[in-house]
């Protein structure tokens, strides 16, 4: 009986597993890859100050300056927003707030400018942000230039006209505003303080006299110069007439 067993005992003995036969994989072809979908390129919406500057503001440059080449009619360069801010050195929120609502405005983040050298007298240290500067340029400078000119300036109280004695000499024009809250995009009622600021028109016209009428053809409400006539002054000729 031993022996019986001992011979079925190897009889017994578990079978080996087979392993599953792996199944084979789909070979990708070796062609280029399809080219995936483009999305549309998206149209570009012209700003209506620039149609006008092209249909009108050129034609009535070219019959003034009596130039024959429309590329010497003077144009917008570029629109620079200056905010300073002394007040930040002791309060650090008025930076957040003020580039909040200069993000409001523009629609651009503004850049933080630092203090050059150090002034013990006012407490400033060298590379402490004193103040914000927002540049626009192209399509989105002549839509802030439409809703400055059409909208936000004419909600100034006491609004007369804007002076013409803020030109440098070279064409540009600088206009100071006292609030912030003339432009629409401004919540009143969650602004924390009224600041002003400072917006410069960069032009390319050779004098402040092509600037002024530029500036006057795109919409800029000046009000009448007490001389009665255009504005020639240079920078020098307009200092020694405040002094005098």
């Amino acid at each position: 009986m031993a022996e019986e067993k001992k011979k079925q005992a190897p009889a017994q003995a578990k079978a080996p597993k087979l392993k599953a036969a792996k199944e084979p994989k789909e070979k990708e072809p070796k062609g280029p890859a399809a080219p995936a979908e483009k999305a549309p390129p998206r149209q570009r919406v012209v700003p209506r100050l620039l149609v006008h500057y092209r249909d009108r503001v050129v034609p009535a440059l070219l019959a003034r300056f009596g130039e024959k080449n429309a590329m010497a009619v003077p144009r917008l360069s570029k629109i620079v927003l200056n905010v300073g801010l002394g007040e930040a050195l002791a309060n650090p929120k008025a930076l957040d707030a003020t580039a909040a609502d200069l993000s409001a405005i523009t629609g651009r983040r503004p850049a933080v400018r630092r203090a050059k050298k150090s002034i013990s007298n006012f407490k400033l240290r060298a590379g402490v942000p004193i103040g914000l500067t927002v540049t626009l340029r192209g399509d989105v400078m002549y839509e802030f230039f439409d809703r400055l000119v059409n909208v936000a300036v004419p909600r100034i109280r006491d609004f007369r006209g804007l002076k013409p004695d803020g030109f440098d000499g070279r064409g540009n024009y600088t206009l100071g505003l006292k609030e912030q809250i003339i432009f629409p995009e401004i919540d009143y009622d969650k602004i924390e303080k009224i600041r002003g600021m400072n917006v410069t028109m960069v032009t390319s016209a050779s004098s402040d006299e092509k600037g002024f009428h530029l500036l006057k053809e795109l919409g800029m409400p000046f009000a009448a110069p007490s001389s009665g006539g255009s504005v020639k002054l240079t920078t020098s000729e307009r200092a020694a007439k405040r002094a005098s």
